[in-house]
């Protein structure tokens, strides 16, 4: 006897759709305002009509299957249908959440501007923001957009340069009305420094500092970019910073300069989003800028 399935729902395709950007349940479920249990039930609805798994569990995160695979098109047409519904969006398809994982620094001197002109573009574009700044993850994150400092090795994922930077050593006035200005590295023994503390991060670019810095007198470290600034411009000490975020502050030590870079890491699920796409441009230098 032929018993006959339920039929396809379009809640439970877009929450396959989410999880396959996401890769995982809790992130799949914040992006839709629902519960880590609504995601998990229309999973287990829409398998139980299609007859087939249609995800797998993988140490990055939960991964299409084959069948899996032919039902992306259909939702994303179901998801853009959904998107054209609202008549007054100035562009019908740049719509929902792009979830975003950047450096401290990176958000406030770079992205909030940049994402705040794309919203104001695009009305119906929600942007979800974590800063941290670590090296890439080999585990699917539940972001859809990693933003880390140095070029990522990672597999499953396809990766962008967004800018290049530099580091530099700066002091607030009041700091060197009190304190010699160091011409050198080797200066920095009768100085405070500020900076990340050594093995902190597991970025190597940023610790590569590490290799020509002397033991210094003091230190205020901290995993906050924006701490270093703060506390530099209160003359705590002599702080290694972007240069980007050394306005109001002199730069020491002239000769010393670490460059460094910016990139994304997008998963190819994500990077099918039209908002996905136009965030990454948002964040992007063109070339010979």
């Amino acid at each position: 006897m032929n018993v006959s399935r339920p039929p396809v729902s379009p809640d439970d395709l877009l929450a396959l759709l989410a999880v396959s950007r996401l890769g995982k349940y809790t992130a799949a479920a914040a992006s839709m305002g629902v519960t880590h249990t609504t995601v998990s039930r229309r999973i287990a609805n829409l398998e139980k009509a299609i007859g087939e798994t249609l995800l797998t569990a993988t140490p990055d995160g939960w991964e299409l299957s084959a069948a899996g695979r032919r039902l992306m098109p259909g939702a994303e047409m179901i998801e853009k249908a959904l998107g054209s519904i609202q008549a007054d969006a100035p562009d019908t398809s740049m719509y929902g959440n792009v979830r975003i994982a950047c450096p401290e620094a990176f958000a406030m001197f770079y992205a909030v501007d940049a994402l705040a002109q794309l919203q104001a573009e695009h009305k119906r574009l929600n942007i979800e923001m974590t800063t941290s700044t670590q090296r890439a993850r080999q585990h699917r994150s539940g972001f859809d957009v990693e933003i880390v400092v140095e070029k990522p090795d990672v597999s499953n994922a396809t990766v962008h340069h967004l800018r290049p930077y530099e580091l530099g050593f700066y002091a607030s006035e009041s700091y060197l009305s009190t304190a010699q200005a160091p011409q050198t590295t080797e200066d920095l023994r009768a100085h405070r420094l500020i900076y990340y503390a050594e093995h902190s991060l597991g970025v190597a670019s940023l610790e590569s500092a590490w290799n020509v810095l002397p033991e210094p007198a003091g230190h205020f470290y901290s995993n906050s970019a924006l701490a270093h600034v703060q506390s530099c411009r209160r003359g705590v000490g002599v702080a290694l910073l972007p240069t980007f975020a050394g306005e109001g502050l002199t730069r020491v030590i002239p000769d010393f300069s670490l460059p460094v870079h910016y990139w994304a890491v997008v998963r190819p699920e994500a990077l099918r989003r039209t908002a996905v796409q136009a965030v990454v441009r948002a964040l992007t230098v063109p070339d010979g800028e």
